[in-house]
């Protein structure tokens, strides 16, 4: 699972074009260890913490996916945005700032936003 989840996550932090500090800083580790899995060179474990954030964050990029027939789905991530969720920031600030709470709540949003709730 862990494998799968790190892949993930890495591809969908390249589509929003996010930063090695921001990739780092949304999965919960350090940039050193972020470098470790882009290049491959990385063996170990996410805990639940990170398993909760990459599960949160996949969630946001299908749901995006699903409300955005085009490129906005991968931009959306980095925009300012005046959601209630968001207070001006973009959602990749957002979460950072809010971490594991405010992913949930970015990937609830998307989900009211597309009629999922």
């Amino acid at each position: 699972m862990t494998a799968a989840a790190v892949k993930a996550v890495l591809r969908l932090v390249a589509a929003w074009d996010g930063s090695n500090a921001e990739g780092a800083a949304l999965l919960g580790v350090s940039e050193s260890t972020w470098d470790r899995m882009k290049a491959g060179k990385w063996d170990g474990v996410l805990g639940q913490d990170q398993l909760t954030r990459a599960s949160a964050l996949i969630g946001v990029f299908k749901g995006l996916h699903l409300l955005f027939a085009d490129d906005m789905a991968d931009r959306w991530p980095k925009l300012p945005n005046r959601g209630p969720v968001f207070d001006r920031l973009t959602p990749v600030q957002a979460m950072i700032e809010g971490g594991i709470p405010r992913m949930l709540e970015t990937r609830q949003y998307i989900d009211a936003l597309r009629g999922g709730l």
